[in-house]
């Protein structure tokens, strides 16, 4: 036992069920010993312990990052990379240009956050322009969804693409009429190509933009992240617990990571590294898994063929054949180990339910952490009851919701746009939300997760009046359990984390507005005034 220590607020979300009370945390070393009243601290305080007094701020349990990409993440933070969207594919060659001027050399240059189908005109990039400005020079623009790889001539002889090479399973490449490459790389073969180019970067300079990400998570509240594989092709998942491990050994991991490495129906890694990893900071509760891709590239898999179909029954595919992500669930399951899938379409989303089902009723829970899907974007109600009915948890990222509100009417027509990220709907049936940003193909923006689960609006502009599919708006208390108890359930650690209660570890961001009160559009400005992680300010604005 430390010694004993409080802070206290008049506004304090113990959780959902008391999301604004006048109280104290009383603490000891990393832990709530007890939660009193104000004027109770002196009855279980001794004289001269000292007392923090946070006055009108809030108060919340740390934020949960559910789904991150924390090496991405962290690179696209940092000076190594540019980070730009851009209006056309002109202004991204232009805004590399001018990063190539700051960054003087032969190596590559790499780039991500370009959206195409948001452009004017909405036209896919090709190597030409590329090639045009880096003739000699290799360049790699990743797509903000981290689905898609946009390269030049020079990038694609230095990663040994030809034309007569075959792309790795689950990927493609787009060609010309006469079956020429035209420099845009989809799905497992951009995440395989991508790694080539990751490989050149200095290492130190990826371990200090580890830390610079750190102290930007803890500045915004967020006290825990889910570090989640971005690539199911072997030994490309992007979780490097070699990262890890160097800065535990240092002493400089100030929050707390749940790694989910990826499931390749091969356990001896992930199973290594929950024996290695039992500490409170680090911890490994499950992998990760991909059944699709997306709807605005076509490649998540549906039922019905798209409503605007690149091709005769195009329904897009699974980058997994179904009898194999079967057997890598089933396997993990027996072993227990909890399983993540990435899925968007319809499709993807009623088979990974039909798998859970059949290895929760043959093998139980798992022993660490929770099954879950990722994303679901696009089910129906029914796949609503069926994760209810098998306590299968709802990993949901709210700025997806607006990334662009016009594109699953486009893409998927209105019938299956009218049911989309339904967060109303999954509290009305029981299912365990668990919100992440899925960063970063959004910005790791914490009050930017509420503000879209609440609006269901754009933060920057508040459109459209009063959301998008507005029936499925949740209100705060539930979107901030979303964001704080909903991940610890699904990581395993809900004994210990997602509300401020006593036995917990003392992990709570201090806000300078009340949520409880506050403007829904007005959310994404909300201010982090500290943050603590077991019991220490780890962040002080």
């Amino acid at each position: 036992m430390g010694s004993l220590s409080a802070v206290r607020s008049n506004h304090v979300y113990l959780d959902e069920a008391h999301p604004d009370a006048r109280c104290a945390l009383v603490m000891s070393g990393d832990t709530i010993t007890d939660v009193v009243a104000p004027e109770r601290l002196a009855d279980v305080l001794p004289e001269g312990a000292p007392v923090r007094d946070f006055g009108d701020a809030f108060v919340c349990p740390g934020f949960h990052d559910a789904h991150q990409h924390v090496f991405h993440t962290a690179l696209f933070r940092s000076d190594l990379a540019l980070s730009y969207a851009g209006t056309s594919e002109r202004d991204c060659v232009r805004k590399m240009q001018e990063f190539a001027q700051a960054h003087p050399g032969d190596g590559w240059l790499l780039g991500q956050g370009f959206r195409w189908a948001l452009w004017d005109p909405a036209v896919p990039p090709t190597k030409a322009s590329l090639d045009a400005a880096f003739p000699n020079r290799p360049v790699c623009m990743y797509e903000g969804d981290l689905h898609t790889l946009w390269v030049n001539s020079a990038g694609l002889a230095a990663l040994g693409i030809t034309d007569d090479t075959e792309p790795p399973k689950g990927g493609f490449f787009d060609r010309d009429a006469d079956g020429h490459l035209k420099g845009v790389i989809h799905e497992a073969a951009g995440m395989y190509y991508v790694a080539k180019v990751f490989a050149s970067l200095p290492r130190q300079r990826v371990i200090d933009a580890y830390r610079d990400y750190m102290q930007m998570s803890l500045s915004q509240g967020i006290t825990s992240v889910c570090d989640m594989a971005l690539c199911a092709i072997p030994g490309t998942d992007f979780v490097y617990d070699d990262i890890y491990r160097e800065l535990l050994e240092a002493g400089q991991v100030p929050m707390r990571f749940n790694l989910y490495p990826q499931n390749v129906g091969e356990f001896d890694r992930v199973e290594r590294l929950q024996r290695e990893f039992t500490g409170k900071l680090v911890r490994v509760p499950g992998t990760k898994q991909f059944f699709d891709g997306i709807s605005s590239a076509h490649t998540a898999w549906l039922h019905e063929p798209y409503a605007n179909p690149y091709f005769p029954g195009d329904c897009g595919r699974p980058t997994v054949d179904p009898e194999v992500m079967r057997r890598y669930v089933l396997a993990a399951a027996e072993r227990g180990i909890a399983t993540r899938i990435h899925t968007i379409g319809d499709r993807a989303i009623s088979c990974a339910i039909k798998i859970f089902a059949e290895a929760r009723e043959k093998y139980g829970r798992p022993r660490l952490g929770m099954n879950a899907i990722e994303h679901i974007e696009n089910l129906t109600p029914g796949d609503v009851r069926a994760m209810a009915k098998i306590d299968l948890v709802a990993s949901v990222q709210p700025q997806h919701v607006v990334i662009d509100v016009t594109q699953p009417e486009r893409d998927l027509g209105p019938e299956r746009a009218s049911f989309m990220w339904p967060f109303a709907s999954y509290r009305r049936a029981g299912v365990t939300m668990a919100f992440g940003t899925d960063s970063p193909c959004v910005p790791d923006r914490a009050m930017e997760v509420l503000s879209c689960a609440v609006t269901r609006e754009v933060p920057a502009t508040n459109q459209p009046a009063g959301g998008w599919l507005p029936q499925e708006r949740i209100p705060m208390a539930q979107a901030i359990d979303a964001y704080t108890r909903g991940p610890a359930r699904l990581t395993g650690r809900e004994a210990e984390l997602g509300t401020l209660a006593p036995g917990k570890l003392a992990d709570f961001v201090v806000l300078d507005t009340n949520l409880m009160q506050a403007d829904p559009e007005r959310i994404q400005h909300v201010g982090t005034i500290a943050t603590y992680v077991g019991g220490s300010p780890v962040w002080e604005a």
